[in-house]
């Protein structure tokens, strides 16, 4: 049945008159995509759960890799596991006496080479342990902060392209692949409204993908749509990159992961 993807907050009907707010995914909506981005990340692995990627400075946790920075350091990408472990306590989830003692919820491994070094650590299996318990909250963690990005990104946008912007939201949201791409996108690239989260004044989120889709022309399918406008906007990161990151080495997993948008 199609989905309309809108966001809850009840002042958007009046930001944007005559576009209905729309239902949420149900659970089992949210456990088929959380599924798809757990492909996504790390190949449907349980050690996957527990990652810390070549070239980056936080962890990768969870169905989501949802970034965890160690005590001390901040880095321009949005922090979420914190996020996802407030979510969980809210949900009911136990986390490990080790998790709820960690000084504001930092990552206690402080390099990569340490997070390697700790890989069959009794902390580190009970953290692989817990994450794998918590599987389907975590989908419902994917969903909930879709449904947080779209106030976001029309409180940074123009007031002009506000409504552009929603009904592309809206458009995409109506097929179960479409939500999917929309849900997987936001946990990828983020919402796109962080002055951080740019190279060249250029960001790379969400926003930005359904700003690149309001400016071309649009076919019949809105999920085709969002991924040819994805792939165009990671281009455009990478070209943007300082040199010394070297993107383009992740670009082609990046545009294969894009394309799975478009598929049935």
């Amino acid at each position: 049945m199609p989905l309309v993807f809108l966001a809850v907050l009840i002042s958007l009907g009046n930001l944007l008159p005559g576009i209905a707010i729309g239902a949420s995914l149900s659970h089992q909506q949210a456990m088929r995509i959380g599924g798809q981005v757990w492909q996504n990340e790390c190949a449907g692995t349980l050690a996957g759960l527990t990652s810390w990627n070549a070239g980056e400075d936080f962890a990768s946790l969870g169905i989501g890799h949802f970034i965890w920075y160690p005590a001390g350091r901040r880095g321009p990408f949005e922090e979420s596991f914190p996020k996802l472990l407030d979510y969980l306590q809210s949900r009911g989830a136990k986390l490990p006496a080790w998790l709820r003692s960690t000084n504001d919820a930092t990552c206690p491994w402080n390099s990569r080479t340490e997070f390697l070094a700790a890989q069959s650590s009794a902390r580190m299996i009970g953290l692989r342990k817990f994450l794998a318990a918590t599987i389907d909250l975590q989908a419902d963690f994917l969903v909930h902060r879709l449904h947080d990005s779209l106030p976001k990104i029309l409180a940074a946008a123009p007031a002009s392209e506000r409504a552009a912007l929603a009904r592309q939201f809206d458009r995409v949201g109506r097929s179960a692949q479409g939500s999917y791409a929309l849900v997987d996108y936001v946990n990828f690239k983020g919402e796109g409204t962080l002055a951080t989260e740019r190279y060249r004044g250029r960001g790379w989120g969400l926003l930005q993908v359904l700003e690149q889709m309001s400016a071309s022309s649009q076919s019949d399918s809105a999920a085709r749509d969002f991924a040819r406008a994805a792939a165009a906007v990671l281009r455009e990161r990478v070209a943007n990159a300082p040199p010394q990151r070297h993107e383009e080495r992740w670009l082609r997993g990046w545009l294969a992961r894009v394309a799975t948008y478009a598929r049935a």
